[in-house]
């Protein structure tokens, strides 16, 4: 795997058990990515949806993603252009979908030790990533498999099965 860093991530900070309902509300389910993330976690933090920028990071507490498996709940925050959550847990469901959809999901038991709007940086060498906070403390977070970085490279599962289909 080809080493990869995204630097200057700006952190959005979330409690426990962020939930798909929060993420993609269900009032906006019948159109597309575009408007879902006008209200994404509108009901959780209202400057969110306006104010993330691509590259920006979410950090949240253990649960991430609980409810309901509507895959759009990950497809937003991909489509809003996040370089990654990082929680110390995620349900099943979400992690899959994510993955799927190719967005990164970092599970970091230090999520807790990271600060609203700090600027981080993620090195993604072999397949142990590394959170790089600014006054140089390094938090590690669990390994992630080569197959479920191929799909967050290529951009989820079937831009990934395309290539290879092609190749």
């Amino acid at each position: 795997m080809r080493p990869r860093t995204f630097e200057h991530a700006r952190v959005w900070r979330f409690g426990a058990d962020v939930d798909t309902d929060a993420l993609a509300p269900g009032a906006y389910m019948k159109h597309g990515l575009d408007v879902i993330g006008q209200h994404c976690l509108e009901a959780v933090r209202s400057d969110f949806a306006p104010g993330v920028r691509a590259g920006d990071v979410i950090v949240a507490g253990p649960n991430f993603g609980i409810g309901s498996s509507r895959e759009q709940a990950a497809g937003v925050l991909r489509h809003l252009g996040l370089a990654a959550v990082i929680a110390p847990s995620y349900s099943g469901l979400y992690f899959r979908n994510a993955f799927n959809l190719g967005l990164l999901l970092l599970t970091c038991a230090q999520a807790d030790d990271m600060a609203e709007g700090e600027q981080i940086s993620l090195l993604l060498e072999g397949d142990t990533p590394v959170l790089l906070r600014a006054q140089g403390q390094r938090l590690l977070c669990a390994p992630i498999p080569d197959f479920l970085m191929d799909m967050v490279d290529a951009g989820g599962l079937l831009p990934l099965l395309q290539q290879r289909k092609t190749a």
